[in-house]
């Protein structure tokens, strides 16, 4: 008889034997950034989440700089939207304003900047708007406009989320003729048209005020269309691929870890975060396991990278370990 125990009879054994680790240093922490002063503004959804103004936001970098994970994924919440989302490439917008100021103190701080104009745009879709209907081609140099922005101010990735068709090439030749030739594109390759992103469309202030987003985000039904997105997202020069939601969706994961040898990410999205925290609220869960569970369960099913709310917990109980 097979006893498959004795290799699960204390925790030492059990840790040199484990299949599956998660890294500090694999982990990336979200962070919203919001115009004024003397801001730091709880989201109520997502318990132990702010928007932070500039000026407020220095407590939170020291404890990333302190944690040990990697670094932040920004998003930009203007006071000043408009139906063309000009703050999002402005040059002086609260993000670039943001990053700058990020890196002059903390040089050494991997910064990715989200580039995706519904934050920024007075109907909230991540696109041009004529009528009701979201027009691709018209918001690919507005994207690329942002982009370059971004990278002016410093950021050491972009990350576009917006979905629109051909956005990453467009992207990777502003970048190239704007001399950023060295800045990697992140890429979410295969972002769903989920019910998990509630809780951040409060963070960021960024709920479409008509209609949804299921023109341009995909399906949650097609997982083999998903393998289409990331392997054209590659042909256009992504350098690393992203995958979101994250739980609900370990299988595309896989598949995407099966069929590509770039860097893949998953985002551990708002409403997952959410659910965990409720649940722990009311003595429902343990909330360390559940979290620890879960994000290893991300990185078995193949991420490389964790984009999660649970980063800097995760990131002091790695350190009881």
């Amino acid at each position: 008889m097979r006893r498959f125990r004795r290799l699960r009879s204390g925790e030492s054994i059990r840790r040199l034997v484990r299949e599956t680790k998660i890294n500090k240093e694999e982990l990336i922490y979200p962070v919203f950034v919001i115009e004024g002063e003397n801001i730091k503004t709880p989201v109520e959804s997502m318990p132990g989440v702010y928007q932070y103004s500039p000026d407020r936001i220095g407590e939170l970098l020291k404890e990333i700089d302190s944690s040990g994970i990697s670094g932040l994924l920004i998003f930009g919440i203007p006071a000043h939207k408009d139906e063309l989302a000009s703050e999002a490439y402005n040059d002086s917008g609260i993000t670039q304003r943001t990053v700058r100021m990020i890196k002059e103190k903390y040089p050494d701080m991997l910064v990715i900047a989200d580039v995706c104009l519904c934050e920024y745009t007075s109907h909230g879709h991540c696109g041009v708007v004529h009528g009701h209907e979201i027009c691709n081609d018209e918001t690919l140099p507005l994207l690329t406009k942002m982009a370059v922005s971004l990278a002016k101010a410093g950021a050491d990735i972009i990350a576009p989320s917006d979905m629109m068709d051909g956005r990453v090439a467009a992207i990777r030749s502003g970048l190239d003729e704007n001399g950023f030739i060295n800045t990697p594109i992140m890429s979410y390759s295969a972002k769903f048209a989920s019910g998990y992103y509630s809780p951040f469309r409060e963070a960021a202030e960024s709920a479409p005020c008509f209609g949804d987003r299921r023109t341009y985000q995909m399906d949650c039904a097609n997982g083999r269309e998903a393998l289409r997105e990331v392997l054209d997202d590659i042909d256009e020069g992504a350098d690393i691929v992203m995958v979101k939601p994250a739980l609900a969706y370990l299988d595309v994961i896989r598949a995407v870890r099966d069929r590509v040898e770039l860097p893949l990410a998953a985002y551990n999205v708002s409403g997952e975060y959410s659910m965990v925290k409720a649940a722990a609220a009311n003595g429902w869960i343990d909330e360390k396991h559940i979290v620890m569970e879960n994000l290893t369960a991300i990185k078995r099913a193949g991420a490389d990278i964790i984009i999660t709310y649970h980063a800097l917990d995760a990131a002091r109980w790695l350190e009881e370990v």
